[in-house]
């Protein structure tokens, strides 16, 4: 009779079940990652939280500022906005707009007190509005609207929408409204600077401020996803009459078949 050996090394069904080390092999979790959501624009900007915490320095700068004098309302701006700084990290927020937010607060005050004047704590706003409103035109003349780049880059997309009409077109039109706003900013906001009311430059930052931004998000979500929903479904058309398009082009090139 042969006698049977137990060698260790040949697997057998269990042994393919487990690892070398008689543990289940490990499971590959790369697509629990790739199944993770990307951030929506909002949440790039801070969230709702994130705009709101934009407003605090500035309540609090003017009437500090027209009670105590310049010196008095650049220092609570800074402490205000390194306390709230402090308790996003604490709360575990997205960093990027945590610091943008401290550094813009910095450089406010900078030019404030460069300026010696209150008025100065809103000249940068003032000018980066200018500037956003002429790269905002300028991407949709060049045919890469800057809303559609940004909103691709976020969503890791890549650039194939460029290669759609309505796509683009719809990038375009979101493009035009946020550079209307920052537009419209500029406009109202240099104003006020020109004839020194900085109570007024405080309503008009915080009235053109967030409450715009959330217009223009919600109109760049609804006219993406329109053009994005046209794209979608001619694609499912010609994909659905692909078939007979090289059916009815076999049978013109073979009449007699």
């Amino acid at each position: 009779m042969a006698q049977t050996t137990n060698d260790p090394s040949a697997g057998g069904p269990a042994d393919d079940a487990a690892g070398v080390d008689g543990r289940p092999d490990r499971v590959d979790e790369s697509t629990d990652h790739d199944s993770t959501p990307a951030p929506t624009i909002l949440e790039q900007m801070g969230g709702v939280s994130g705009l709101i915490y934009s407003t605090v320095p500035i309540v609090v700068f003017v009437p500090v500022n027209a009670v105590w004098g310049l010196t008095a309302a650049m220092i609570a701006a800074l402490v205000v906005a390194v306390t709230i700084f402090g308790v996003r990290l604490v709360r575990r927020e997205p960093l990027n707009p945590a610091i943008s937010g401290l550094i813009g607060v910095a450089i406010c005050v900078f030019i404030a007190h460069k300026v010696g004047d209150a008025k100065g704590y809103f000249l940068f706003g003032i000018w980066t509005t200018l500037a956003y409103a002429v790269a905002f035109v300028a991407s949709i003349v060049v045919r890469w609207p800057l809303v559609g780049v940004a909103w691709n880059l976020i969503s890791g997309d890549g650039m194939a929408w460029r290669k759609h009409r309505k796509t683009l077109v719809a990038y375009d039109i979101a493009t035009a409204f946020w550079a209307l706003v920052f537009l419209a900013r500029y406009l109202t906001q240099s104003e006020l600077y020109d004839h020194g009311s900085t109570g007024w430059l405080a309503v008009a930052r915080i009235s053109m401020g967030w409450p715009l931004t959330a217009l223009a998000v919600l109109a760049t979500v609804l006219l993406v996803r329109r053009a994005t929903g046209e794209e979608e479904q001619m694609e499912i058309s010609d994909d659905a009459a692909g078939p007979d398009r090289d059916a009815a082009a076999g049978v013109a090139d073979n009449p007699l078949r």
